[in-house]
């Protein structure tokens, strides 16, 4: 999820582990926990493309380095706030809660986590997107409602209990529902308009949970199709051409099946000017609205140097953002 939505939920659980101790102080340092496993973005500054892409929700992710540095931070923490009645272990707690329940959040949406690690299992929900207001905004009113009030208060507690709770009914029930919802949608009109397919996939696209894509295995492509809650028109899939085969020699080499395996065997490959691109399929195109020509979320183009295949992802622009923000409001209120 974004660092927002991080912060919230880090600040809302130091708030119910350590309140009644330190305060506000809890939530400070509650937030501080929720963005450190994030701190592995920063890979991609040291290392080639598809290892930062791997790291990413890996280790800092997992429940190991949950456990491992918990008692670490706590350790620091206890060291700075010398005069709080909280031991280190209180706040080696409060750390662990922090770390652990950023991932399990992170698990709700495509990209996943490795909350097992170093198992290679990755967990990915897909029943919510990485920005949601709906759900971000009313636990940060809950949480800052609950700031104003005295740290002892029955109602400062109430209100941060309150904050997680609906924000719980919202990532565990409302967007499984949708999903739930959706998925039907998607393989009735699969079945309506005689399409054969191996396997599917759906997902809510950006900023909300009320339009959804899927995507679609056939036998030399995939098909990706979106559908809202509320469309009156029958769902249209857009066939992407798999064009597996512009690979050659390179789909045996190593870096190419490293790819293969993030996208978890959902990627097309086109051609453009003579160089060849990697297409991430997991994560949809920029444009809402189903286009044969819309660009993908994430691509990457393949080149070699000194023997070794290197991807180099195609950079987004401010465009695309407006692009897809001015389209996406209109299709979610249906076709």
């Amino acid at each position: 999820m974004d660092s927002l939505t991080q912060i919230v939920l880090g600040a809302a659980v130091g708030e119910a582990v350590l309140r009644k101790k330190v305060g506000n102080k809890a939530m400070l340092y509650g937030a501080i926990a929720g963005t450190i496993p994030d701190l592995d973005t920063f890979a991609s500054a040291f290392t080639d493309t598809i290892t930062a892409i791997e790291i990413h929700r890996g280790f800092t992710h997992s429940i190991v380095f949950s456990i491992l540095f918990a008692p670490v931070f706590g350790w620091l923490i206890s060291k700075i706030e010398k005069k709080s009645i909280a031991t280190w272990q209180n706040w080696s707690w409060l750390m662990f809660w922090g770390f652990f329940t950023h991932p399990l959040l992170d698990s709700h949406t495509t990209w996943g986590t490795q909350l097992f690690w170093p198992l290679e299992v990755r967990l990915a929900y897909k029943n919510i997107f990485v920005i949601d207001p709906l759900y971000t905004l009313p636990f940060l009113v809950f949480l800052i409602l609950a700031m104003r009030q005295e740290r002892r208060t029955k109602k400062r507690r109430k209100l941060n209990n309150l904050g997680l709770l609906i924000s719980s009914i919202y990532l565990l029930v409302i967007t499984p529902a949708l999903k739930l919802y959706t998925f039907d949608k998607f393989t009735e009109a699969l079945e309506d308009q005689d399409i054969a397919y191996y396997k599917i996939e759906t997902k809510p696209s950006p900023l909300n949970a009320v339009l959804w894509s899927a995507n679609v295995e056939v036998d030399d492509a995939y098909l990706i199709g979106n559908y809202s809650i509320f469309d009156t028109q029958p769902i249209e899939f857009i066939e992407h051409p798999k064009n597996h085969h512009l690979l050659g020699d390179w789909i045996e080499r190593r870096n190419v099946k490293r790819l293969i395996d993030i996208s978890e065997g959902w990627y097309t490959i086109s051609e453009r000017d003579g160089e060849i691109y990697f297409n991430d399929l997991r994560f949809g195109t920029l444009s809402p609205i189903a286009r044969v020509d819309a660009d993908f979320a994430f691509s990457y183009k393949l080149i070699e140097e000194n023997g070794e295949i290197k991807a180099i992802e195609t950079e987004k622009t401010r465009g695309d953002a407006k692009e897809l923000l001015s389209q996406l409001g209109n299709r979610v209120l249906g076709n």
